[in-house]
């Protein structure tokens, strides 16, 4: 045969060739050893042979026959598994079980190292070898330049041979995956929802926290959890998209705020809350109840048992505490507070619309878990406002009350407010309308008066801007005279806390510290905490579970 057909069929088989020894080696290697062989004694019979009828067969028994010698020289006796390339009537069915366990061994290596390469190297790879595409057509498919194809498979064969010289150890993410024991929202929901929808796989919780203090590419993160980059390719790729990690080059790094507590920060967060509380809650108690403040026409409802059409019924002085303690806990000092950070400043405006900062907290079994934490984790959630026209809802979920705050609650809220703001604009509501109202724990009728019904209020209605105002007031009075308490308190959390967070989040947490004691669920579950301990509250009865800790506030 002449030189130029001899290099063409050579050329041909080169592809179909090394895919054959790639599957059938123990070692890159030897696949790239064993695939030089065959292609040169091909050639160099082809030259010397001109009656050649079936050219393939010719050439896969050349390739069977090197193959064996070649181990056979080795010292070991390997023969390939069977591939779709390879007519099996070329196989003379004899094979070793010890050499089929070494060929699979071999294979199942090679398909978790071609996981470990980039997205795009992975791609060109299966294309070449697998699907025995031409560079020309990959490169056409993908829209690179051919010499970007043939620059990747070069990379990719040094990192293959790499890997497979090399054994891979999982971090300790595999063996002990992090947990969220909560995530939670600052800030307003997108259309997806809250925060911990996106987290509820303990694959996007161990992808955030691999990346939390340093970042890692999808290799990197891979290694640490124990997985396939594939797996965390498309994750990492979807949490970046609406803002959870952040991008540097090829690399990843977390964007939300994760709060592994030390000891040391669970201590001083104790004493921060616990002294707080002790010196709010029950300096704001005494002055509510001197003052009968729940006596007060402007505040109404409570009306949460069973009703009757008289008109007169004694209003529950523990079930207004309840609410009106925890709304000026949350409420009241605004003006006192050091706003040097902009919400702005800290927040991530996610492609869904939703405008937050998102946080978690890992549950940390070499430390103890923070005084109520399971109150914390499990039940409270708050606080929450929603404003439409002329009312504004809000409302804390806590273990004293039934579970209202949830991935619908905006939704949930802003239909109340609407049917609300037809009511008191004297407009009569449909049957369903006041069902839906009853059902959220925020109104009861008493029978139809007039062809229209009576309806009364379940959960503590503000009448005005007026009585808003005057209890908040008396909040802001008790922290504007423990101010100093308060910062002395505060500072060495603070401090301890930003030591244990990456600088790279600075920001983001600076501005949740700025409000401690204000809107901080913490704070507010510790002043409740402290008057039931106290003796001062006591147990709400089932029936105002519904309606607990929710004020409509009509300005």
């Amino acid at each position: 045969m002449n030189r130029q057909d001899a290099e063409r069929i050579t050329t041909e088989y080169v592809k179909p060739i090394y895919g054959f020894a790639l599957k059938r080696c123990r070692t890159l290697q030897d696949a790239e050893d064993v695939s030089q062989e065959i292609i040169l004694k091909t050639f160099r019979v082809l030259l010397n042979k001109e009656d050649i009828g079936d050219v393939g067969k010719f050439i896969w028994t050349i390739a069977h026959n090197t193959l064996s010698n070649y181990y056979r020289d080795k010292g070991v006796a390997v023969v390939g598994l069977s591939i779709d390339e390879v007519p099996e009537s070329l196989w003379d069915g004899k094979e070793d079980i010890l050499s089929g366990f070494v060929a699979q061994e071999t294979a199942v290596k090679l398909q978790s190292e071609i996981a470990y390469l980039s997205k795009l190297q992975r791609r060109i790879v299966i294309a070449y070898y697998y699907e025995n595409k031409k560079q020309g057509e990959i490169a056409e498919e993908l829209g690179i330049p051919a010499g970007t194809v043939k620059w990747h498979l070069f990379e990719a064969k040094k990192d293959l041979k790499r890997g497979m010289e090399t054994m891979r150890t999982a971090g300790e993410l595999k063996f002990n995956p992090v947990k969220f024991a909560m995530c939670g929202t600052n800030g307003t929901e997108g259309s997806r929802g809250s925060n911990r929808e996106f987290f509820r796989s303990t694959l996007a919780q161990n992808i955030a926290y691999a990346v939390w203090k340093e970042p890692k590419t999808c290799n990197e993160i891979a290694e640490a959890l124990g997985v396939s980059p594939v797996y965390v390719e498309n994750e990492a790729e979807y949490l970046e998209e609406y803002g959870f990690l952040l991008r540097q080059g090829e690399k990843y790094l977390c964007n939300i705020l994760i709060d592994e507590a030390t000891e040391e920060i669970i201590k001083l967060q104790a004493a921060m809350y616990g002294e707080a509380a002790k010196l709010f809650a029950n300096e704001l108690y005494e002055e509510l109840v001197k003052e009968k403040i729940w006596m007060r026409p402007e505040i109404q409802g409570g009306c949460t048992g069973e009703l009757s059409p008289e008109p007169v019924q004694e209003k529950d002085k523990n079930f207004f505490l309840w609410t009106l303690i925890p709304y000026i806990a949350a409420n009241s000092g605004e003006e006192q507070l050091d706003k040097k950070i902009s919400f702005e400043d800290a927040a991530t405006l996610r492609p869904d619309g939703g405008h937050n900062i998102c946080y978690a907290t890992i549950e940390n079994d070499a430390a103890k878990q923070a005084v109520y934490y399971e109150s914390m984790a499990q039940h409270f959630c708050g606080a929450c406002w929603n404003q439409v026209g002329k009312l504004t809802l809000w409302q804390i979920d806590s273990e004293w009350s039934e579970k209202r705050i949830d991935s619908g609650y905006h939704q949930n809220a802003q239909r109340a407010l609407v049917s609300m703001n037809h009511l008191v604009n004297g407009e009569e509501l449909s049957r369903d309308e006041y069902a839906y109202l009853v059902e959220q724990g925020l109104l009861k009728t008493i029978g139809i008066q007039d062809g229209t019904r009576n309806p009364v209020w379940q959960c503590v209605w503000l009448e005005g801007a007026g009585i808003k105002k005057e209890l908040l007031e008396i909040g802001s009075r008790i922290k504007e005279k423990h101010r100093e308490t308060f910062s002395a308190l505060q500072k060495p959390f603070a401090e301890a806390v930003r030591k244990e967070t990456p600088k790279h989040l600075h920001t983001m947490l600076n501005y949740g510290l700025q409000y401690t004691f204000y809107c901080d669920g913490w704070f507010i579950l510790h002043c409740m905490k402290e008057l039931v301990k106290g003796g001062k509250l006591t147990v709400p009865k089932e029936h105002q579970r519904k309606a607990l800790t929710t004020i409509i506030i009509k300005e």
